[in-house]
């Protein structure tokens, strides 16, 4: 079995040179960098796992921890979207990633599964922001990233979506469009997600000088379910908003599934609005408008973010905020 030492030799370089061109050290010239790599490539070196681990001191592992309320999994196309962008990078950088089963969360803490695979460090997504698990992991000092939630530390940073930005673009472009009566459906769980995004409305809704109805605020679940369900709350109102602003793509497939049971149409009776931007916004009768989450770019940028942590044990990374962009389609018209 080849080794390091005969590409080392291979190559006219020492072994130490080899190492630092695997691991993307900078300070190798090109030529000889090129001459390397061109000689694993030629004879298929593949590093001994272990054996790298104990010259590393590093598993290039990372560990990935998420919480989906509705159960949904990897299938969820906000997560995936999200989980595509951090396989590509961490492929890129020779790191794998753990996916982290969810039946571990009643015997493990984030900090006992970290130890226990041996993980460089730990990306987290859907977590509450009281989660009474993650301090334990912050003061463990592990690299951390959390996405979609505003948690940093000595050893951890975060990236998430302008969230409160993105439905002030939401609540904008109704008000631009001539309608004063907007309602909003709200995901039921409390995340910083859905604190922000019920901020911008109001946010928003102020500034427009519009009128915000208590009726008018529906709190529902981040599911097709709990969009349906609560538009029938909205067909049932007495004084009727003409358009809705929800909170995730999911919950307007619900009510726009709702509207159309009801005999009504969108965007004649009711104008949506999403948010995310999953696939299938483009695909309905109408196209949903919706405020487009970045996820590939934000699993790219986590991915970025925990291996500069691991790599960089004195730096601090800065968080990061994704801008959000307003897709308009055929779910809104002018009242």
């Amino acid at each position: 079995m080849l080794t390091i030492k005969d590409i080392a030799r291979k190559a006219g370089v020492s072994v130490a040179t080899v190492s630092k061109v695997m691991n993307g050290y900078d300070d190798i010239g090109e030529v000889t960098k090129a001459k390397v790599l061109k000689i694993i490539e030629e004879n298929n070196y593949r590093p001994n796992a272990n054996a790298q681990s104990l010259r590393t001191n590093k598993s290039f592992l990372v560990g990935l921890f998420f919480k989906d309320h509705q159960d949904s999994g990897v299938k969820h196309p906000f997560f995936r979207g999200i989980i595509s962008g951090l396989e590509e990078k961490l492929l890129e950088n020779n790191y794998d990633m753990i996916l982290f089963s969810a039946n571990w969360e009643d015997q493990f803490s984030y900090l006992e599964k970290c130890q226990f695979r041996n993980v460089d460090g730990a990306i987290l997504m859907g977590m509450p922001k009281d989660d009474p698990k993650i301090p334990e992991l912050l003061n463990a000092k592990i690299p951390s990233v959390f996405i979609d939630l505003d948690m940093s530390a000595e050893r951890a940073s975060y990236i998430i979506s302008d969230n409160e930005e993105g439905a002030r673009k939401a609540v904008r472009h109704l008000a631009e469009l001539g309608h004063q009566k907007i309602a909003t459906i709200e995901g039921e769980e409390i995340t910083v997600p859905t604190q922000k995004r019920l901020a911008g409305y109001k946010a928003e809704m102020k500034a427009q000088n519009l009128e915000i109805r208590d009726e008018w605020v529906i709190q529902g679940r981040f599911s097709v379910d709990g969009g349906y369900q609560a538009m029938k709350e909205i067909l049932r109102l007495e004084n009727k908003p003409t358009a809705i602003f929800c909170q995730g793509d999911e919950i307007a497939v619900g009510a726009m599934q709702a509207t159309k049971e009801a005999g009504l149409k969108v965007p004649d009776d009711f104008s949506i609005v999403g948010f995310d931007d999953i696939e299938i916004s483009q695909y309905l009768n109408p196209a949903l408008t919706t405020v487009c989450q970045k996820k590939e770019e934000m699993g790219i940028e986590a991915a970025n973010m925990v291996i500069e942590l691991i790599n960089n044990h004195e730096e601090k990374v800065e968080p990061e905020i994704i801008d959000t962009e307003l897709i308009v389609r055929n779910s809104t018209r002018k009242l």
